[in-house]
Parts: C-alpha cells; sequence; structure tokens
C-alpha cells in the first residue's frame, strides 16, 4: 500500500468525502475485493462500460467512494494487461481502480478505438479553440461541464489547474512536509505549493472517471486537460521528473518562464553574451520571421530580450522533450501520446509588446517547439471586466496580427469576470482561435452557493473561508510590496462595490 493511501485511511479521510488527493481511486483494495468476492452490493455505473479488444470494463463504487473495474472477457489477458486482478465465482474479474491501471486502461482503450474520448486529448477543435474550466475548489460541477458540452456539443478544457501552485505535485513530499511556497507575481507574492489538497494524478484520474460516470465518452466529444503555469526553471529545476511524471495525462501543457526569468541577471554586455551563447542560425532565423511580420530583430533592445529569455527558452525545450519522452514510453498510440503548447507570458511585469510577443514565438518556432496557444498580458484582472473596450481592442488586435502569422491561438488567462463585450471582442477579432481561463468564476459561485446554503456544515466552512479570505486581504493591503498592496486593496474596493 502506498505511503498516501495508507495515510488516508489512518486518518479516515474516504475518497467519497475527499477525492482526488491519492492518485488512485481506490484506497483499500483487500477489503473492496473481498466484499465483492463475497457478492457485496455496490453501485455499479453501468453509462461507464467502455470495449476493448479483451472485452468489455465497468466501473464499480462502494459507499466509502473506493472504485473497481469490472472486466468481462479474455480473463488470461486481462490479468497479464492489468495489476491486481481478482477472479469472481461468476468468470469475471475486478481490478482495482488504481493509477498505475489508468494508464493501462488508456492504452487498451485507445488501441481499441482511435476515435475514444475517454480520456483528455489533443484532438478536434481544442487544436485552436477551448474555454478553460479549473476545479480549484472542488470536483462537484465536473458533472454540470460535461452536461454543457454535451448539449452544445463543444469540445472544452473540462480540466484545468496550475501545478504545483493548485495541485500537489508529489503526495509523498506533501507527507513529508517539504512543500514549499510558488511565486506568484499577479499578486506580487508567494502561495503555498499545492494549496488545494488534491493531487495533480488524482485529478487527472477523477476527471475521467467523471466523464464515464456521466457516459459522456459515449458521445465522442473531445475534451482537454490543462496543467496550467508548469513552471520552468529556476528551483524548479530540480522537480522537473516528478513534475513531468505527474502530468503525464495532461493533454495540454501551459509552459511558465516566470521562474527562470526572474532567476536572470540583466547581462551587462548584451550583444556580446548573445553572440557568444546563441546559436547563430537561431538569430538568422529569429531575424528573418520578425522581419516578415513587420518588426526589426536589430538594435539594443532586440539584444537586451534575447539575452534575457534565452536562457528560460532553452529550459523549456529540455522540459517539453521530457515530455513527450514520458508520454512515447508510457502510452502506445500517437493519440495517446499527443498534448497542445502553450506559453505563458502573461504573469511577467508590465503589458506585452507586439516585438517581445513575436521574438518568443519566432524562437520556439526556431527550436522547433510548436506552438498552439500563447498568453500576453492584457491587462486582464480575475473576476474584473477589463472598462475600457477601445484600449481592449487595440490590444488585442495588436497581438492577434501576431499569433495570426505564426499560426498560434491566444489564451486569455484571467479570463473570469470579464463582460460581455470584453468576450465578444476577443472572440471577434481572433475568429474565436482562443482559449479563455475561467477557473476564478467557479471558486466564486462555489463561494456565493456555500453563504447561501442552510446546511450547517456548509456555513462554517463558508465562515472559515470568509475569515481567511478578510484577513488575507486586509493583511496585504498593507504589504511592504507596493503590487500586492495594490492589487489587495482593488480586490477590497471591488467586493466593497458591488457585493
Amino acid at each position: 500500500m502506498s505511503k498516501i493511501n495508507a495515510f488516508l485511511l489512518q486518518n479516515e479521510l474516504r475518497i467519497a468525502q475527499n477525492p482526488c488527493v491519492s492518485p488512485d481511486f481506490c484506497l483499500d483494495w483487500p477489503t473492496l475485493s473481498a466484499r465483492l468476492v463475497a457478492g457485496a452490493i455496490v453501485k455499479r455505473h453501468d453509462l461507464s462500460e467502455v470495449q476493448t479488444a479483451l472485452g468489455s470494463f465497468v466501473l464499480l463504487e462502494d459507499s466509502t467512494g473506493d472504485h473497481a473495474w469490472l472486466f468481462h472477457g479474455e480473463q488470461g489477458a486481462a490479468q497479464s494487461a492489468l495489476l491486481d486482478g481478482v477472479p469472481l465465482p461468476n468468470g469475471d474479474a475486478v481490478f482495482p481502480a488504481s493509477w498505475h491501471n489508468l494508464l493501462r486502461l488508456k492504452n487498451l482503450i485507445q488501441k481499441h478505438d482511435p476515435q475514444s474520448t475517454v480520456f483528455p486529448s489533443a484532438s478536434g477543435t481544442l487544436a485552436h479553440s477551448s474555454l478553460g474550466v479549473g476545479a480549484r475548489f472542488t470536483t462537484l460541477h465536473w458533472p454540470a461541464v460535461e452536461w454543457a458540452m454535451a448539449e452544445l456539443g463543444l469540445s472544452m478544457t473540462a480540466n484545468q489547474n496550475s501545478i504545483p501552485r493548485e495541485l500537489v505535485y508529489d503526495v509523498d513530499v506533501m507527507l513529508e512536509g517539504k512543500l514549499e511556497g510558488v511565486p506568484f507575481p499577479f499578486i506580487g507574492c508567494d502561495v503555498p505549493e499545492g494549496h488545494q489538497g488534491q493531487s495533480v494524478e488524482g485529478m487527472s484520474h477523477g476527471s475521467v472517471l467523471s466523464k464515464l460516470k456521466t457516459g459522456f465518452h459515449q458521445r465522442k466529444i473531445a475534451w482537454g486537460f490543462n496543467a496550467d503555469h508548469q513552471p520552468i526553471g529556476g528551483k524548479f529545476d530540480a522537480r522537473e521528473a516528478e513534475l513531468v511524471r505527474g502530468c503525464l495525462l495532461a493533454s495540454y501543457i501551459t509552459f511558465d518562464l516566470s521562474p527562470e526569468l526572474a532567476a536572470t541577471e540583466k547581462r551587462t554586455d548584451p550583444a556580446a553574451w548573445c553572440a557568444a551563447n546563441v546559436p547563430a542560425e537561431v538569430v538568422t532565423r529569429v531575424r528573418a520571421r520578425l522581419t516578415q511580420v513587420g518588426l526589426s530583430g536589430e538594435g539594443s533592445a532586440f539584444d537586451e530580450l534575447l539575452a534575457y529569455v534565452w536562457p528560460a527558452i532553452l529550459k523549456l525545450q529540455k522540459r517539453d522533450r521530457l515530455y513527450a519522452q514520458a508520454r512515447r514510453e508510457a502510452f502506445s498510440t500517437q493519440l495517446g501520446q499527443s498534448y497542445f503548447r502553450e506559453l505563458s507570458i502573461d504573469e511577467l511585469p508590465g503589458l506585452t509588446t507586439r516585438e517581445t510577443l513575436a521574438t518568443m514565438l519566432a524562437l520556439c518556432e526556431a527550436l522547433d517547439i510548436r506552438i498552439h496557444y500563447v498568453a500576453p498580458a492584457f491587462g486582464f484582472q480575475k473576476n474584473f471586466p477589463f472598462d475600457d473596450n477601445v484600449e481592449l481592442e487595440r490590444r488585442i488586435n495588436d497581438a492577434w496580427g501576431i499569433c495570426k502569422a505564426f499560426g498560434v491561438s491566444i489564451g486569455f488567462h484571467s479570463g473570469s469576470g470579464k463582460s460581455a463585450e470584453n468576450y465578444q471582442l476577443c472572440g471577434r477579432i481572433t475568429g474565436s482561435r482562443l482559449e479563455i481561463k475561467t477557473s476564478g468564476r467557479y471558486t466564486y459561485e462555489m463561494g456565493r452557493a456555500l453563504s447561501a446554503s442552510s446546511n450547517g456544515v456548509d456555513q462554517r466552512l463558508w465562515q472559515d473561508w470568509y475569515k481567511f479570505t478578510r484577513t488575507l486581504a486586509t493583511t496585504s493591503a498593507f504589504s511592504d510590496n507596493e503590487q500586492e498592496r495594490g492589487m489587495a486593496r482593488r480586490f477590497i474596493e471591488h467586493a466593497l462595490e458591488l457585493e
């Protein structure tokens, strides 16, 4: 038994009440398998049935939230393909819903059906258009998201979380009490790693099982999982293996260069540094690409930018190769190995200029890193509408001219709470080749639901959450950090005006 599963059982933290902490969706397989062999009554999720070349699998679930796969078909082959199988008296078999079995099932399912949508995938319209739906506070909204996708016939990035900022990247490190803080330039301070308490593998696992239980996979609508703000460089160099391993089911990786850029010192002679460290053929390709989009790749500003970002771009290339290698080793189909890439530059100081945007995309292109989405900084604030639509139109037009030339869609981060006019501008200018990330809205709506609930447990949770938020806001409003202080005061003023 894994250390995290033993810990959860010892502290009576079962999946039914606390899902997605462990990578596994069965904490106590000896007990569940014994009950199944004895004929115990458990919930059978009939809509979850999936076919493979070996036979069919259906999800079973007991009252604690432990899950099993009920298999009917070639028993010998299934026992070889999956782990810890137990035969049933009727000739079928059951297997624990473990993380390792989920990965093996992905190969079986996608090899049997190349159009399968059981798992998140880099396919369909998701290559250029999506809505990012986060699960920062709860997974309870997943069935509603699946219903919306099914009714609209619309693909979405139906699971989106920042890692390791929101999700735990390694549960063993969490148990050892060694999680650290993560820089959050957006508000000018650090936030605790994995502050949601769930693991990235657990959330990946749970999002797949949710879509099976509702039968969403039968609609054949592609959906995505975005491992958002994957930190590149800085202290995260030492954790690359764990970050790559945890994000194995992500169909969409967002590369966040800010840790490495924050650790990069300004060059005293940028031109000389670039001449010594950046291959001449890369510089030539980048300059040629800038010329094609009507910009200049000459002068001190270009040298300074290139010297600043080149170490981060090299580390992005290395991380990308590790993600690709991990998928080749784990998955046997092209569908299983593919993933989209987003370049995040929205959390760097200031607004993103056309020159910076084009240079970053040209560098990735020169290194054969296929970027599908890029997130410039437009000045968006979470849960605030952008008041000046004329200025917003100018900013998006500037960025879209560059992105269109590179065949890249725009990722609008901090997309929650914008006005209808804001969203319409984004869609009209880009021709809907965009993704809008809306995670913050779901956290807000969860707060509204809790505050209005008559349930005593809900009210205690709401009061505890509200007290924590108020303390955090008032403390940050008097912070020595100017950015943190300013952002906190804006949030407070906004709440007082509208609530």
